[in-house]
């Protein structure tokens, strides 16, 4: 019989959720031995974002335990110490392949038995492989992915015995873009392939798309979209199509909406006593009186905390405010920067300078429905006009004239 372990709280799942819901318990108050985080990753909780931006960067390499949670949001590094200082169990390298809710119950892979009073679930996403798809080679050598630290590993190793060879990437989405530039700066040759008729579609609009195409075509990124059905010779290919929520453990034991485990506002599941955070979670989007889900490190964190204030807050009969999330994008690339916050639906209004051969580009784009802005993205801007944005999106004030918006442009938004 497997030794069993219990706990009071148990995270399962070792991602950035789980990083932020440990730094929340202990601010909230632990006990030793009350919270424990089930992992199958090997090393504690870390920024994923730094994956395909700074760790991949053979030059100038960013590397644990640089980027431990909470560093990505400028909080302290929780090294492995920082866990056992809290008195919180880190069980790493252990991988959870039975849930039993109604009887508090879990199961690793060796037969662990592992009885919780609260869980939550903080699973993420599984990066989505070509073979997925049922794509013919998807098991050749050097196809990569890129969603957890020994992914990195396996594409930097890569990096340095291809040193400025030919890279192919895959997906025209956040890690393709990502990972494009990178690989550009690290010499090699890159030529991005994608179906879609313009890179980020399920955020950029046709105006803002055709400015990061060109900027990356001024890098010597060849791009190549729709399916002619052309062959591209590759060193290394690298795929980023996509993730899917891991909820496997959960089916059938709990509601689910929209790929995702249904909560509330606060993060419980229709099941007493599990909560579900991060990736995983359908939840009710005020702001848009929707019930979302949404995959993003800035979720990820807030939700985890929501969902400890409103565990603890349980526990001593006080209530606390719902879940009250703006949906916030951004991403880096070469010498760029664009912010996103609000809802991406109804008419756009491009304005500014998105020229790719301008010095500094600046330029952005609105989206308006029923007469108010509920979307605002940015490139080039600086903190106070990204403040400005995100206010405007949270505020959704009036749009009189789209024309007038669309001289007026940045000024719109600093006025509110």
């Amino acid at each position: 019989m497997a030794e069993e372990k219990s706990f009071k709280y148990v995270i399962v799942g070792g991602g950035v959720a789980a990083g932020y819901a440990a730094r929340e318990f202990s601010k909230q108050g632990l006990k030793p031995g009350e919270l424990a985080i089930i992992s199958r990753e090997p090393v504690p909780p870390y920024e994923r974002p730094a994956l395909s931006k700074g760790y991949i960067n053979l030059e100038n390499k960013a590397s644990l335990p640089g980027f431990y949670v909470c560093a990505g949001s400028g909080g302290e590094k929780q090294f492995p110490q920082w866990y056992k200082d809290n008195g919180i169990e880190l069980l790493l390298d252990t991988e959870i392949v039975k849930a039993d809710l109604a009887a508090k119950t879990l199961i690793s892979g060796t037969g662990q038995v592992f009885k919780y009073q609260t869980l939550i679930a903080a699973t993420g996403s599984s990066v989505t492989r070509l073979s997925d798809f049922g794509v013919e080679g998807a098991d050749a050598k050097n196809i990569f992915y890129l969603r957890e630290l020994l992914d990195a590993d396996e594409l930097v190793t890569a990096m340095n015995v291809k040193a400025n060879g030919k890279a192919v990437v895959v997906g025209g989405g956040y890690i393709g873009l990502e990972l494009s530039s990178a690989l550009k700066v690290n010499n090699m040759e890159v030529t991005m392939v994608y179906p879609e008729p313009w890179c980020m579609p399920r955020l950029f609009t046709a105006g803002i798309a055709s400015f990061y195409e060109g900027f990356y075509a001024n890098k010597g990124i060849n791009i190549v979209k729709g399916t002619d059905g052309r062959t591209l010779e590759a060193d290394i290919v690298i795929v980023g199509v996509g993730a899917r929520p891991i909820i496997s453990l959960f089916k059938g034991q709990v509601d689910e909406e929209k790929g995702g485990l249904k909560t509330d506002a606060f993060f419980r599941t229709s099941v007493p006593d599990v909560y579900a955070v991060g990736d995983i979670a359908t939840f009710p989007m005020k702001l848009y009186n929707e019930m979302r889900r949404v995959e993003h490190v800035d979720h990820a964190r807030k939700s985890a905390e929501q969902a400890v204030k409103a565990i603890k807050a349980a526990e001593e009969g006080n209530s606390i405010p719902e879940y009250d999330y703006l949906p916030y994008f951004y991403s880096r690339a070469f010498t760029l920067s664009w912010q996103f916050y609000g809802d991406n639906v109804g008419e756009t209004v491009l304005f500014g300078d998105n020229d790719p051969t301008s010095a500094k580009p600046k330029f952005g784009s609105f989206w308006i429905k029923d007469g108010k802005l509920i979307g605002a993205f940015l490139e080039g801007g600086s903190p106070d006009e990204n403040k400005a944005i995100a206010k405007a999106a949270r505020e959704q004030p009036v749009v009189e004239s789209v024309e007038v918006l669309a001289k007026e442009g940045l000024s719109f938004v600093s006025n509110i």
